[in-house]
């Protein structure tokens, strides 16, 4: 068991840390690689890689046996197990993210200092949180709606998460960068130096935790009973 969980640790701070540099080194790619600006073109392509890049970390996933990059997905399997799982989680996992977050920043603005600084809130405080929350709802939701027993092979249920995290991310980008993941952004804040700013508490880590839990609450209140009643209607129709 305890091998099991340090395993787990390890592979949320890898995942993490590979996680950001995987978003720096598509754009290095697409930017400087390709000579490409920001015309269509080249966001095309980089969404098309960023695809490829979601595909990779759920490979990744699978491997580790449960490893994560996102907090949100953490949180919201510590708020669907026990206390304990709960403990582990938001205690020991969270925090291996985000270690693992701040350590590949670093190690991608000491080797590519051009980068930039990560995403920052282009909008008031208010319509920041009120967007990171409710594509982090959205996320989760989905999320929790294809990790249930549903039709489909495994491949296009990450098709399907792909697309939609990349659908979100192109909708709040010009607003809050659409991050969705409160790990990566404590990485380039933190390299910023304003990790502990009111608009970065409340906008990247306070809105998407509680749509979390708003997420999770709903679809248990609202999809599960619609399951069980569809468990017992079947021995009556047949």
């Amino acid at each position: 068991m305890v091998m099991a969980k340090t395993r787990l640790l390890v592979s949320d701070f890898m995942m993490s840390f590979l996680w950001v540099w995987s978003g720096a080194l598509i754009k290095i790619f697409v930017h400087k690689g390709l000579g490409l600006g920001h015309d269509p073109s080249s966001e095309m392509i980089k969404g098309a890689l960023s695809i490829l890049n979601m595909f990779f970390f759920a490979f990744l996933a699978k491997v580790t046996k449960g490893g994560a990059y996102n907090p949100l997905t953490v949180l919201a399997d510590a708020v669907s197990g026990d206390f304990p799982r709960f403990l582990f989680n938001v205690g020991a996992r969270i925090p291996a993210q985000v270690f693992g977050s701040v350590t590949g920043v670093k190690f991608i603005i000491y080797t590519f200092p051009e980068i930039g600084h990560g995403p920052r809130l282009n909008v008031d405080i208010h319509r920041g949180a009120l967007t990171e929350g409710l594509l982090a709802f959205a996320i989760v939701t989905i999320s929790l709606g294809l990790a249930r027993k549903l039709p489909g092979s495994p491949l296009m249920k990450t098709w399907i998460s792909s697309v939609s995290k990349l659908t979100l991310h192109i909708l709040g980008s010009d607003l809050t960068g659409g991050c969705m993941n409160p790990a990566s952004v404590m990485g380039w804040a933190y390299a910023r130096g304003d990790h502990i700013t009111k608009e970065h508490i409340l906008v990247y880590w306070l809105a998407p935790m509680e749509a979390t839990l708003l997420a999770v609450w709903t679809f248990k209140l609202v999809v599960q009973p619609l399951t069980e009643e569809k468990k017992d209607l079947k021995p009556k129709s047949e």
